[in-house]
C-alpha cells in the first residue's frame, strides 16, 4: 500500500518538475486567447466515461506540456504526451483539432490497450499591423 502511494507521489513530483520549467503557453504562442480540450480515454474501442473530462485551460498561466496520465490503474510506464501534437496545431493557428494517442505503457505482460482520443478548440486574438508588418508603398519618380 505504501509503496504505490510512494510512486504516486513521485509521479506528480515529476509532473509538477516539468510544468515549472515548461514554458509558458501565453509566450509560446502569444495571439493563443482561449484553450478546450475534450479528452477521452477508450480501451479497447469501448469509451471510459470515467476517463472522459473536458479541461479549459488557462492561458495566461498555463505550461506549453499536455501531459495526460493513463486512467488504468494497472499501467506501468504510460501515459499521453500529446505536447507535440497540440503545440502543431496551436501554432498552425487551427481553430478545431483533433488527435489520438496509444498509451505506451504496460500492464502486466501486455501493452496498455488505452487511447486517448482529444478534441481541441482554439480561439485566436488579431494581431496588430505594426509600422514594420504594412508594406511600404515604392516612391517612384515622376518622368516628365
Amino acid at each position: 500500500m505504501w509503496r504505490r502511494n510512494d510512486e504516486a507521489a513521485q509521479r506528480f513530483a515529476d509532473r509538477r518538475q516539468r510544468e515549472d520549467s515548461a514554458p509558458r503557453l501565453s509566450a509560446a504562442i502569444p495571439n493563443l486567447e482561449s484553450l478546450r480540450l475534450e479528452v477521452q480515454e477508450n480501451r479497447s474501442g469501448i469509451a471510459n466515461s470515467e476517463a472522459a473530462h473536458i479541461r479549459h485551460i488557462v492561458v495566461a498561466h498555463a505550461p506549453a506540456l499536455f501531459v495526460v496520465p493513463c486512467h488504468d490503474t494497472q499501467c506501468k510506464e504510460g501515459g499521453h504526451d500529446i505536447t507535440s501534437s497540440i503545440m502543431y496545431a496551436l501554432r498552425s493557428r487551427e481553430k478545431r483539432f483533433e488527435g489520438e494517442d496509444p498509451c505506451p505503457g504496460y500492464v502486466g505482460a501486455a501493452n496498455c490497450p488505452r487511447v486517448l482520443r482529444y478534441v481541441g478548440i482554439a480561439t485566436y486574438r488579431d494581431v496588430p499591423l505594426t509600422q514594420d508588418s504594412v508594406e511600404k508603398p515604392t516612391i517612384r519618380p515622376r518622368t516628365p
